[in-house]
């Protein structure tokens, strides 16, 4: 039985919209995605939920939606093709999901405003293979009743729910999560070269250090991949943590914040795209610093400041 009147809306059905709108079906909600992509449409539609041939199917279908897309861009056009109809419906609600720039989550909530959609700014915490599990965390931000009507919804793709205040507190808070994410997965990294340089065994490392004071939620998800040095299986591809990475640096650099730390790990990550290591996980950070200890045990001396994949001598 559907908890709504109304089906749940999914625009974008990528890691994150097709696992959430999974769980919703799950959860007894009626589901109804869309996406450019139509293997992800067919992804759906075998799952249970029903494929809107638009966006604007979506809206005129649905009073709460959620946005998982790529790129801003994706977001402005997909406002800028919806006219709503005079359906009887209330105000419609977006949960806007994406990771996007402070500027670009408020040109959108403009652009919404203007057509008569109330705009959430709830990016999400977890990775694509917590979002399968609902083991997600939401950074709510914007219109407090509006977000208040979402709590049901949210609940369902989520364990916790912060509501964090004026539009676009919650991207900014995920932009400090997201900071803390790129450090740990390479402090988790580190530790696993360090502790196998020294004879100890991958998978004894991530049993006790996951036990332990010294362990992370990081080390703890990308740790098993680490563990088994295959990358390819990805929950957060490299290629789309670089849209990530250059949010965080952007925002510190326009509040003048210096952070050293996130500087060093941004050289690991550019370092596995530049090796071709796109699609891969970014625990991959691991491979590469493997990488770069062998090349030290020959007696290779590596800057990290410098071109981590080559000696000085080339």
């Amino acid at each position: 039985m559907n908890k709504t009147k109304y089906p749940i809306g999914i625009i974008g059905l990528g890691t994150m919209g097709g696992a959430m709108a999974k769980i919703l079906i799950k959860g007894g909600y009626n589901v109804l995605g869309f996406d450019i992509d139509t293997e992800k449409n067919a992804e759906l539609e075998h799952a249970g939920g029903q494929i809107a041939t638009s966006p604007q199917d979506v809206f005129d279908a649905s009073e709460i939606s959620i946005s998982s897309l790529p790129s801003p861009e994706a977001l402005f056009q997909t406002a800028r093709q919806i006219e709503l109809q005079n359906s009887g419906a209330a105000r419609p609600l977006v949960i806007e999901t994406s990771t996007f720039s402070i500027s670009d989550k408020q040109k959108a909530h403009r652009i919404f405003a203007d057509i008569g959609i109330e705009l959430l700014d709830c990016p999400l915490s977890g990775t694509g293979a917590q979002a399968v599990l609902g083991d997600l965390a939401v950074f709510g931000s914007g219109d407090k009743p509006s977000f208040d009507l979402c709590l049901p919804v949210l609940k369902t793709i989520s364990h916790t729910q912060h509501f964090l205040g004026e539009f676009g507190n919650g991207s900014r808070m995920k932009i400090v999560a997201n900071l803390l994410i790129a450090n740990h997965n390479v402090a988790a990294a580190e530790a696993f070269v360090l502790g196998i340089s020294a004879g100890l065994e991958p998978q004894l490392i991530y049993d006790v250090i996951s036990t332990s004071a010294a362990t992370s939620r990081m080390f703890e998800i990308r740790g098993p991949l680490m563990v088994s040095d295959e990358y390819n299986t990805a929950t957060m591809k490299m290629d789309l943590w670089q849209k990530d990475l250059g949010v965080i640096g952007a925002y510190a650099q326009e509040l003048g914040v210096y952070a050293p730390l996130f500087e060093a790990s941004t050289k690991l990550y550019e370092e596995g795209i530049a090796q071709g290591r796109d699609n891969q996980d970014t625990a991959c950070v691991c491979a590469i610093l493997k990488d770069i200890s062998n090349l030290k045990c020959k007696k290779t001396r590596i800057k990290v400041s410098g071109d981590m994949s080559r000696s000085p001598e080339n």
